[in-house]
Parts: structure tokens; C-alpha cells; sequence
């Protein structure tokens, strides 16, 4: 398998990782060592393929959105095809996840960290929507930082459970509809997805919302919660639904409450203000006297503030499945 020569142009150096596709590897183009990959390996036998699906996914995502820009921090697909019993997709290696990060820095981020990811996951998430395609699984785990000159740039991967909002010819947005199956991770996911609510954009931008407020405090009220899977999950919701913005936002900039106040009064259908939501964490800065200049948490620490572990280098870019808990993706059916 090592010894296996890609496109005629890549090799491979070590396995990342495994998921529900297949399995991931770090590669090198033999024309040029420094330029490191990411290969997507997937059985040409496997019972649900979805690598090509896949690899259509962020062709289109890469091209120009409804905005009339480019898009950022989607990782770049160089090579795709079938060779031997395999189907490949040779991707940009991106470095570590938000998740990753968070642990190592004692799972916690300072307010700067915070608003700084706050506005480039935003701005990701918009890009995804311009494409008319809603994530649908946001967590820290799908956001990821670039490697050497893209290093301070966060990445949006894993669109396993991505679906398709609004047809590119008619223009039309899908229906609302009820009743329809848990799509997400359990711990961000919005109040309408677990509602059984057919999600849309502003089910995106609440799951961010949740995800902020994570790395600011460390956990969510309804982290913890046992029981079956059915039971526990109500439950959850049932905590969401009994929580006020002014209980979990306490000791928060007000435009944390703020932020998820907006997301949560957004309609079904409506283009939600991107810039209003950026804004917010922009406002915040300025008074706080904070600049975005790329200077992470896990880049300089300050005070007490100490690594836990070693820095983690790269992720693998399939996570989809591979969380614990509440906070492992899950699907009644993916659509």
C-alpha cells in the first residue's frame, strides 16, 4: 500500500486516520517534497461510496458564489480518479482542528481567540451558503487552521451531511417541512433541528452561536446530561429550550446573546445579515481594545495559561462519525 504511486505524482508517507469512507494519508508530490497532501482512499466496492459525491461537493464550493467572490478556507481538491480497487481524492493538508486546540490550551479560549474564529467561521459558513448548500454539522471538530503561510486561515471541512437549500436554476429555497430526522451533533445543533424542523441557514449560524459561547466558557449547560439516546436527547433540548440567552451568556460580552437572539428570530427562508452577525464580534474588539492579528491562544500564551500536551500538527479532514457523546455526529437518514 505504501509503496503505491498516485496520479504518478504522489506517494504515501503515513495514515492520519480511518473513517466511515475509508482511510486518510499524508502524501508528498515526488516532483516536489515540500508539497504535502492529504489522500482520501475509499474501496471501489464499498457499499455506500461517497467520495466522488465528495469531491463534486467541493468543486462546487470552490467556484464563484452568489456574492461574486472566491471562496476561502474550502480545502483545495488537486487530483481525483479510480486506481486499482481504490477511489482517491488527493486534497490540501490542512493543520489542526478547533477542537484540537481548544484541549490544548486547557480548554478554554480568551475573548481575543474567541472573536478572532467567531469572524472567520461567520465568513466560512456564508461562503458555504452562497453555494446554496447549508453544513448542517457544525462543531469545532469541522473547523480546522490552513498550514505554513495559511496558518492563522480557519478551514470549514467535513460536508458529509451538507444539503442542498435553494436550486441553482429556479432559484427556489426548499420547503419548510416537520417531523424530519435529527441531522447534527447533539450539543450545538439549533432548537429547530431537534424540533424535527427541516434546517436552513439560521440552523447553521445558532449551532455557531453555541460553539462560541463553548470556547468562551468551556462547556454548555447541557453537556453532561445521561441516559438513553431518545431520553437523552430530549432532555437536551428540554435544557436549550429552559436556558436563557442572559443564563448561558452570563460573563459574556452582551453580543453573544445578542448574536444568537438574531439567529434564533431569522426565518426559514431569510438571507440572514452576515455582516450585522461579524459586526457584533467587531464591536466587541473595539471596545476591548482587541486587533485581529492572527495571535492565537495557542500561539502565545500568557499568565497562567499552559499548554495541556503536545501541539497537535494536521488533521485528518474526515471526522464525520467520529465523536463521543453529545457531541458525535449523528443521522436518522442523510439526505
Amino acid at each position: 500500500m505504501m509503496d503505491m504511486k498516485i496520479a504518478n505524482k504522489y506517494r504515501l508517507v503515513k495514515k492520519l486516520g480511518s473513517g466511515s469512507f475509508g482511510d486518510i494519508y499524508m502524501g508528498v508530490n515526488t516532483f516536489n517534497e515540500e508539497e504535502e497532501v492529504a489522500i482520501k482512499m475509499e474501496s471501489t466496492k464499498a457499499r455506500c461510496p461517497q467520495l466522488r459525491y465528495e469531491y463534486n461537493l467541493y468543486k462546487i464550493l470552490m467556484e464563484t458564489g452568489e456574492s461574486g467572490t472566491k471562496a476561502t478556507g474550502i480545502p483545495a481538491v488537486k487530483w481525483w480518479g479510480m486506481q486499482d480497487d481504490w477511489n482517491l481524492m488527493v486534497m490540501e493538508l490542512l493543520g489542526p482542528s478547533l477542537e484540537d486546540l481548544f484541549t490544548y490550551c486547557g480548554r478554554k479560549f480568551s475573548l481575543k481567540t474567541t472573536i478572532m474564529l467567531a469572524d472567520q467561521c461567520i465568513k466560512r459558513i456564508q461562503e458555504v451558503h452562497d453555494r446554496f448548500f447549508i453544513h448542517r454539522d457544525i462543531k469545532p471538530d469541522n473547523f480546522v487552521m490552513g498550514m505554513r503561510n495559511m496558518s492563522n486561515t480557519v478551514y470549514v471541512i467535513d460536508f458529509g451531511l451538507s444539503k442542498k437549500y435553494r436550486d441553482n436554476k429556479t432559484m427556489k429555497h426548499i420547503k419548510y417541512a416537520e417531523d424530519k430526522a435529527f441531522v447534527g451533533t447533539v450539543r450545538y445543533a439549533s432548537i429547530n433541528n431537534h424540533r424535527g424542523r427541516e434546517q436552513s441557514r439560521r440552523d447553521d449560524l445558532e449551532a455557531l452561536g453555541y460553539m462560541f459561547v463553548y470556547f468562551m466558557k468551556g462547556s454548555l449547560p447541557w453537556q453532561g446530561i445521561k441516559g438513553k439516546k431518545v431520553d437523552k436527547n430530549t432532555q437536551i433540548l428540554a435544557k436549550k429550550e429552559s436556558t436563557p440567552l442572559s443564563e448561558l451568556c452570563e460573563g459574556l460580552p452582551e453580543e453573544f446573546a445578542t448574536y444568537l437572539d438574531i439567529c434564533k428570530k431569522l426565518g426559514f427562508d431569510q438571507t440572514p445579515d452576515y455582516l450585522q452577525l461579524r459586526m457584533l464580534f467587531w464591536r466587541i474588539a473595539k471596545r476591548e481594545g482587541i486587533e485581529f492579528d492572527g495571535q492565537f491562544d495557542w500561539i502565545q500564551y500568557k499568565g497562567d495559561k499552559t499548554p495541556q500536551g503536545n501541539m497537535p500538527e494536521m488533521v485528518d479532514i474526515e471526522r464525520h462519525g467520529s465523536g463521543n457523546g453529545d457531541s458525535g455526529s449523528k443521522s436518522g437518514s442523510v439526505e
